[in-house]
């Protein structure tokens, strides 16, 4: 049943596309945005535009970014001979507002997962090893405690050892299955340093 009219009804079945939003979440939204004054909808509308338009992965982390280097692989003071491999750039946002982790991060876009047909070419990990032809100290791996994070740390353990760099794995204390982006601070930063070498 046509209740409001082709735009709204567009509106609404474009914002139920988004994740974790639902009809009546989409419906709500909608109404929000319908009410607001058309300033802040045209705010919103371009900067949405603009988000698709000017960000792309970061040349060295792969993180997104709006610029060639993203803020944390430009920082002087960063220790960019530790580098932490995570599987999205939520997950490394989540690393970084524990305020304690002070090396440069690596983004694989995902994880190894057969069933789903991703393979160690559909992710990051070519670029990874590139990295680490450089100076490196050590790699941890902060990939999710489920079968597929699992499965990728190893992998990329196997690959990297022979080339003699230090390699760890996050402690537990990351529930298996959890996702990196919804869990507290303080059980990150403990995951962190309790992390366990390979």
């Amino acid at each position: 049943m046509n209740i409001y009219g082709g735009e709204v009804n567009k509106l609404i079945s474009e914002l139920s596309h988004l994740p974790g939003v639902g009809s009546k979440t989409a419906q709500r939204l909608a109404f929000h945005i319908i009410s607001m004054p058309e300033e802040r909808a045209e705010a919103l509308a371009s900067a949405i535009v603009n988000a698709k338009k000017k960000i792309k992965y970061c040349s060295c982390c792969y993180t997104i970014t709006d610029s060639d280097l993203c803020p944390i692989c430009r920082a002087p003071g960063r220790n960019h001979r530790i580098i932490m491999v995570v599987e999205t750039p939520r997950d490394m946002a989540a690393y970084e507002r524990t305020g304690q982790y002070d090396g440069i991060y690596h983004v694989l876009h995902g994880v190894i997962n057969p069933a789903l047909g991703i393979g160690p070419g559909d992710i990051k990990i070519a670029e990874l090893m590139k990295r680490l032809q450089g100076d490196v100290d050590e790699l941890i791996i902060a990939t999710g405690s489920g079968p597929e994070g699992e499965a990728t740390a190893m992998y990329i353990s196997k690959l990297v050892k022979p080339a003699g760099i230090k390699v760890s794995r996050i402690a537990s204390g990351v529930p298996v299955g959890g996702d990196l982006e919804c869990i507290d601070e303080v059980t990150l930063l403990r995951a962190l340093e309790g992390r366990v070498y390979l």
